[in-house]
């Protein structure tokens, strides 16, 4: 069973023990489908399948070698989760026990309006990756965009110019294997940037331990902050709502086309459906947020060059508005790239921000750092593996709460735990489902 650091300065790992199988990572909720065990392994070896509860996960083909489930358990965010390095901290313009290091912190949006209009929130992703391409930083973006054959399921891509980087614009809830063929990518010897999930990039930091072509090459880290990914099962009720199967769909928006911009469906005889944001995640108990994000400890995107958020009052839109993102800055690596996208008009500020008015648009990011620790704790109690995590503050965030509140988070956490409601069945394969959600 892991331990829990929350130290600033980077631990040791556990003591030695037989590494967790990829069922034993899956089962106990730790997976979170990001296919790097598949990438480190190999496709004969693991394959990522679409399990019935609508969650990509990794199933071992033949049984792993311990030296390779060593090595999974090494990098995989589920079961190692380690924040910046301490210079990055300590060498900060501004480090905050919840928000972390951090260079810069504005609200703004991509210059292009087009960018913004398609873009999720105020497009500052989408516009900085295609400036790391018009101006030569990288090759390529290693991100994610809706699957052509599949419009409702994402699929990594790689972007070499601008008009590919617009086209996978827009938020995609759901899984997203987005590191499924990471080694592959290094193979190709070229500079490239990663905009993905804070774990995506946990990972990928994790690996760059093991393997110097990580920061030979990957020359920037951009995230989203993340409210967590939702199941497959999540589309599938909007889908149900109308009638759908997915074989119908010729296009399955999320949101964008403005901000947050509407759901919107399209089928392949010419159909149009739409349910505005709000409508969309309106019932809470239906957000099919995978177990992994219950207890991340990074949705912020410590990890990353430059985390960019919505910038919503308490998370949520009231009304479609300015297209708007809070991007935090968090390295001097990404200092440089966003002072040259600002003076290259590819970004553009509308104002200097700080950590009250962000813990203020994002308080539920605030409210799950503050929570983890003891959640963790509470997972511990009941016997179950944790991951093992440093440079997160999470004891120090912990104790921003009353004694009361860190109780009643471990303790709910323990008790989920011990009920199996933190964890998974092994993970098969799904059938086909049809209108009606049935197989």
């Amino acid at each position: 069973m892991g331990l829990v650091e929350t130290s600033q300065r980077q631990g040791t790992p556990p003591p030695s023990t037989d590494p967790l199988t990829l069922g034993e990572i899956v089962g106990n909720g730790l997976c979170i489908g990001c296919g790097l065990c598949r990438s480190i392994a190999g496709a004969g070896h693991v394959d990522m399948v679409m399990t019935p509860e609508g969650r990509e996960r990794p199933v071992a083909l033949q049984e792993l070698n311990k030296s390779t489930l060593a090595k999974i358990n090494a990098i995989c965010p589920g079961t190692r989760i380690a924040g910046p390095p301490p210079a990055q901290m300590n060498d900060a313009a501004l480090a905050d026990t919840v928000w972390g290091s951090v260079e810069r912190l504005v609200l703004g949006s991509a210059g292009n309006p087009t960018v913004r209009y398609i873009g999720s929130g105020g497009g500052a992703l989408t516009a900085l990756g295609q400036f790391l391409l018009s101006s030569g930083r990288v090759k390529f973006v290693l991100h994610v965009a809706a699957s052509r054959s599949m419009p409702m399921r994402t699929e990594r891509k790689l972007s070499y110019d601008a008009a590919s980087v617009l086209e996978g614009a827009g938020s995609r809830y759901g899984p997203a294997a987005t590191l499924v063929d990471f080694n592959a990518i290094l193979d190709r010897g070229e500079p490239f940037a990663l905009i993905a999930k804070p774990c995506d990039i946990t990972a990928v930091r994790n690996l760059a331990r093991l393997d110097p072509r990580v920061d030979e090459q990957m020359r920037y880290a951009l995230a989203f902050v993340c409210g967590g990914a939702s199941e497959l099962t999540k589309s599938e009720q909007v889908l149900q709502r109308f009638g759908l199967g997915e074989e119908e769909l010729a296009l399955f928006r999320y949101r964008g086309h403005g901000n947050p911009g509407l759901n919107r469906i399209e089928t392949k005889d010419g159909r149009a459906f739409e349910i505005s944001y709000r409508q969309l995640w309106e019932d809470e108990d239906k957000w099919m947020i995978q177990p992994r994000c219950k207890i991340c400890p990074d949705a912020i995107g410590q990890v990353a060059d430059i985390a960019v958020s919505d910038s919503w009052l308490n998370g949520g839109p009231a009304v479609e508005d300015e297209p708007l993102n809070g991007i935090i800055v968090r390295t001097k690596r990404g200092r440089e790239l966003f002072d040259a996208a600002v003076e290259a008009g590819a970004v553009q500020i509308k104002r200097e921000s700080g950590i009250a008015e962000i813990s203020e648009l994002q308080s539920h990011q605030v409210r799950k750092r503050r929570a983890v620790w003891a959640r963790l704790k509470g997972m511990e109690i009941a016997g179950k593996p944790v991951p093992f995590v440093t440079g997160l503050a999470l004891r120090e965030c912990a104790s921003q709460n009353s004694a009361a509140e860190n109780l009643a988070e471990g303790r709910g956490a323990r008790d989920r735990a011990r009920r199996g409601r933190l964890g998974e069945p092994p993970a098969v394969q799904r059938e086909t489902v049809s209108k009606d959600g049935q197989p």
